[in-house]
């Protein structure tokens, strides 16, 4: 907590970009991959507008759940957010953790997200159905749209 705060009012600890600032605010590990979360704000402010998680590794769970994920808070949608915070964590990933591609997943029904991916320049690898020992499944996410990132030549 006490981490996250800090980063919110500490400067040289935010990934800054326009519209939209990064703040780590924490990790957490399954058995399977480490993720770490990040705040997204806007630019040199203290107002959170959501937050984007990066999920490091690759492996059967997270071709589907993605290495990245993301949610705008519902006030802030439609300004390109979530892309302007993917565009800066894609970086992020192969600069700071060493990642060369990663998989980005939506639901085919979230059109905003479609967009954004699209946008972003993803690889559409393919629209799959979820199995169902997934955590996705049993939440009813069961069919996905899976894009690669290269960010070798980003």
């Amino acid at each position: 907590m006490l981490r996250s705060l800090l980063s919110i009012l500490r400067k040289d600890e935010r990934i800054e970009g326009a519209p939209v600032d990064l703040a780590e605010e924490g990790r957490s590990s399954s058995d399977s991959y480490q993720t770490v979360w990040y705040g997204i704000y806007l630019h040199e402010t203290h107002s959170r507008i959501g937050y984007i998680d990066l999920r490091l590794g690759h492996n059967d769970e997270l071709y589907y759940a993605g290495n990245i994920g993301y949610h705008i808070y519902p006030r802030y949608r439609g300004h390109s957010y979530a892309y302007e915070a993917a565009r800066l964590l894609l970086h992020e990933a192969h600069e700071r953790f060493g990642m060369d591609e990663v998989i980005i997943t939506c639901s085919p029904e979230n059109i905003p997200s479609r967009k954004t991916l699209d946008r972003l320049g993803g690889e559409l690898l393919e629209i799959t159905d979820v199995p169902a020992w997934h955590w996705l499944y049993q939440r009813g996410e069961t069919v996905k749209r899976i894009y690669r990132f290269d960010l070798t030549d980003r």
